[in-house]
C-alpha cells in the first residue's frame, strides 16, 4: 500500500490548547506522525511517496472563500499586533449574537471562524494544513489512478473542520476534499467511514443534505464526550441527504466485544448497501484502551480487525489520519488497520 507523506506537517506545531482551565502542550504533536512514518518503514507497508501540489481550487469545494481568506492571512494579521506567541480564539458568536458581520478584528475573526480553543495558529499552519489536504488529494488521485488503497498520512487532522470553521486541531477537512475531488473525477457515490474517537462533526456537517455520500461514524457518546454538540444516532441527514447519515454514538469503556464490533458491521453493511464507488476512512486510533484523551478500550489486535471489515468491503479505499494521541503505540495501531485491510 502506498503511504502519501510530507515532511510539510512540521510546519505546524502549536505551543498550547486549553485543556481542563489552563493552557497545556498540545496533544497533537509532529511526533504522532515521525511514530507512524516509522511503523510504516518497519513492517516494509510499501512505498512512500510526495504529496503533488493541487492549488486552491479543491479546497474551495468544500471550504467558503471567506474561511480560506481567513486561514491564510490569520497568522499576519495576529503577528501584525506584535504577538508572538500562538493565535487563539477567545470569544465565539453563541445563542443571540450576531452570526452575520465578519469581525474585522483578528480577535473576533479567530472565534467567528472556529469552534473551540483546540486550535492554535502559527507561523506555519497555513503552509501545513495546504500539505496535509495535498496529501490526501494526492492519495484519491492514485485510487482513481486504480490502487486499491492509499494511506493519506495527513497532519494536522481534518474531520472536525466544517465548510466554514475550524476546531479540534482541524482546519481543513482532508477527508472532504477527497472526496469531493473523487465525485468530480467520476465517483457517483462515496462512503465515508469515520473510526475516529471523537465525532467528525465537520465531515457530518458538509455531507449532511448530499444524496451521494453516506457517512458513517463510530464515536464516543456526545453526552459525555467531546464535540458534545453533534453526533447523536438521531442525526439522520437532511433533504436529499435524508437516511444517509449514521451515527453510532457508544458510552465510555467500550470495548470490541462490547459495542465496537457490532456498530462496525452495522457501519460495514449499510455501506455495502450504498454501493459506494469508493470508501474514504477517517481514521482514527484515539480509540486505544491507553489514549490519553479518549475512553474507548480498544487493544492493538482489534485495529488488525479493523482493517479487515473495511477490507471486506472490496471497494477503492483511502485512508485518511486524523486523531490518536498514545504517541508509543500510535503507529503499531494505525499501522494494524492497514495491514488486516491487506489482509484481506
Amino acid at each position: 500500500m502506498l503511504t502519501v507523506h510530507t515532511e510539510d506537517h512540521r510546519l505546524h506545531h502549536g505551543k498550547a490548547e486549553l485543556i481542563d482551565g489552563i493552557l497545556q502542550p498540545c496533544f497533537e504533536m509532529p511526533s504522532r506522525i515521525d511514530m507512524i512514518l516509522a511503523r510504516v518503514k518497519a513492517v516494509a507497508l510499501g512505498p512512500i511517496a510526495s504529496p503533488t501540489e493541487f492549488g486552491m481550487s479543491p479546497l474551495a469545494r468544500v471550504h467558503g472563500a471567506r474561511y480560506l481568506q481567513f486561514l491564510e492571512h490569520a497568522w499576519s494579521q495576529w503577528s501584525a499586533l506584535g504577538r508572538a506567541h500562538d493565535a487563539l480564539p477567545l470569544v465565539w458568536p453563541v445563542r443571540d449574537l450576531r452570526t452575520d458581520r465578519e469581525p474585522e478584528h483578528i480577535d473576533g475573526k479567530m472565534g467567528y471562524f472556529s469552534m473551540d480553543a483546540g486550535v492554535p495558529i502559527t507561523a506555519g499552519t497555513w503552509a501545513a494544513v495546504r500539505a496535509s489536504a495535498n496529501v490526501a488529494l494526492t492519495g484519491a488521485q492514485r485510487l482513481q489512478a486504480g490502487d486499491r488503497a492509499v494511506f493519506a498520512l495527513c497532519r494536522p487532522p481534518g474531520h472536525h473542520a466544517a465548510a466554514d470553521y475550524m476546531g479540534g486541531y482541524c482546519y481543513l477537512n482532508n477527508a472532504a476534499i477527497a472526496v469531493r475531488w473523487l465525485m468530480d473525477g467520476g465517483a457517483a457515490r462515496v462512503a465515508v467511514l469515520d473510526v475516529d474517537y471523537h465525532h467528525g462533526n465537520g465531515s457530518q456537517s458538509i455531507f449532511y443534505r448530499d444524496p451521494a455520500v453516506l457517512v458513517a461514524s463510530i464515536h464516543g457518546d456526545p453526552r459525555a464526550e467531546y464535540p458534545y454538540f453533534s453526533g447523536y444516532a438521531d442525526e439522520r441527514g437532511e433533504g436529499p441527504g435524508l437516511g444517509l447519515n449514521h451515527n453510532y454514538p457508544l458510552p465510555r469503556a467500550t470495548a470490541w466485544s462490547t459495542g465496537y464490533a457490532q456498530a462496525l458491521q452495522d457501519a460495514c453493511l449499510r455501506i455495502q448497501a450504498f454501493s459506494p464507488d469508493a470508501v474514504v476512512v477517517s481514521l482514527g486510533v484515539d480509540t486505544f484502551e491507553h489514549d490519553p484523551i479518549s475512553a474507548f478500550k480498544l487493544v492493538n489486535a482489534d485495529y488488525l480487525r479493523i482493517g479487515e471489515a473495511i477490507g471486506r468491503l472490496a471497494r477503492p479505499t483511502l485512508f485518511v489520519m486524523e486523531g490518536g494521541y498514545a504517541v508509543d503505540d500510535i503507529g503499531v495501531n494505525a499501522v494494524n488497520v492497514l495491514q488486516g485491510f491487506e489482509s484481506v
